[in-house]
């Protein structure tokens, strides 16, 4: 049982660091019914997530199934710094409204995924709050200036002559000191946060804690465009609490290649299964897109139930297949006549009217099932139902 277990907890990850300890805790678990803990932090910067997200979220589902316990920390106080890695500039700061509102909609999301029973949310303004202003002087004593400033990017910006904040030297200080007060056992993050993840390792000895964390970390999960990270800035993400419509079909979009990665970071089945789906289409015995419906199946009914999941494989197939419209649209309304790439931009369709005249140049923009090719098009007086590409349609009311 360890051995499975290791394999499902080795399974994606990009580096682990002590793995002799999480043996030690499986074994604990295995031959004395020990249970362990794993931390994962996360800021409520955003209200929802991204399947990005859910890559430690699913890490964490696995340790719960092999005996861990998890402490999810949504971190309040260090929200209101703004984590610095990775950042070419100093974040601005949340307001505490915003925090709240955001950790609530984590709460909510979180549990599609992991198991409440097993879980403890902490919120690090706790313990953080508490210690003061000597315990937080204490705190910046365990490490040094010339030892932060080795992480690459306060590295990069100290050598540009970018601002570097004394509070953002505090952001892995602190990250570090959560590790302290939960005792954890493990924790986990993403390939970027590994400064921040041997913080709790130097604390937890420093601080005399009896324990000494393993870390896991996880790689960054390429988006729809197989390339770039998943990111909602760069628009090639997956909302955990997208419709089940346009989830469904932007699991569809992925490349054979990057569906492979997904199911190796986001699927519940087992190696043993997905090594069987590969051979299958290796031996024709299997069809891609049946393989990749079936992840979309999966990922759409975590979040959405299997009732739905199923509705959205259908509606796909009608909308896509057979090249019907989809049965429920977005509709916007206009005083015309209007053109049409301002009809789109404002309909969300294009990002600008300049991206609008492109997807019409491109021929990608469809008006009542046809093709149109006029950039300068105005739309009159009427309902038209607007497409582009496979996946984007609305309807538009032009009044008078």
């Amino acid at each position: 049982m360890i051995e499975e277990a290791l394999r499902e907890i080795r399974r994606g990850s990009a580096e682990i660091i002590d793995e002799e300890r999480i043996v030690n805790l499986l074994k604990a678990h295995y031959e004395e019914g020990k249970s362990y803990t794993v931390k994962a932090g996360f800021d409520p910067t955003a209200p929802d997530l991204h399947l990005g997200h859910t890559v430690l979220l699913q890490k964490l589902a696995t340790f719960q199934k092999y005996g861990a316990r998890i402490q999810f920390l949504i971190g309040d106080f260090t929200a209101q710094i703004g984590d610095p890695t990775g950042k070419s500039e100093t974040r601005k700061k949340l307001l505490p409204a915003d925090i709240a509102r955001n950790a609530k909609t984590y709460e909510a999301q979180v549990f599609k995924i992991l198991d409440p029973e097993k879980t403890e949310v902490v919120f690090n303004s706790e313990w953080i709050n508490p210690l003061g202003a000597a315990g937080m002087i204490e705190l910046t004593t365990t490490f040094n200036v010339a030892r932060m400033l080795e992480r690459d990017d306060f590295e990069k910006r100290y050598k540009s002559g970018t601002s570097i904040s004394i509070s953002e030297f505090l952001y892995p200080l602190l990250q570090g000191y959560d590790s302290v007060h939960l005792r954890s056992d493990i924790e986990i993050g993403g390939t970027d946060q590994k400064f921040n993840l041997l913080m709790g390792r130097h604390l937890q000895r420093t601080y005399q804690t009896g324990k000494e964390q393993a870390v896991l970390m996880m790689p960054i999960l390429e988006g729809l465009d197989g390339v770039q990270k998943m990111s909602k800035s760069l628009g090639n993400y997956i909302g955990v609490t997208e419709h089940p419509n346009e989830m469904f079909a932007k699991v569809l979009s992925i490349s054979d290649e990057l569906m492979w990665r997904y199911y190796e970071l986001l699927s519940t089945q087992s190696l043993i299964q997905i090594q069987a789906l590969r051979e299958g289409i290796n031996a024709q015995t299997h069809h891609p897109k049946a393989v990749k419906e079936m992840l979309a199946l999966e990922i759409v009914g975590r979040f959405h139930g299997d009732a739905a999941a199923q509705e959205a494989k259908a509606e796909f197939e009608r909308v896509h297949a057979k090249s019907e419209i989809p049965s429920e649209l977005d509709t916007f309304e206009f005083e015309g006549p209007i053109w049409i790439a301002k009809a789109l931009q404002d309909a969300g369709l294009s990002a600008s009217t300049t991206q609008a005249r492109r997807d019409i140049k491109q021929g990608a923009v469809k008006i009542d099932q046809q093709k149109i090719e006029d950039e300068q098009l105005q739309l009159s007086v009427g309902e038209y139902i607007v497409q582009i590409g496979k996946r984007k349609f609305a309807r538009l009311k032009v009044h008078s």
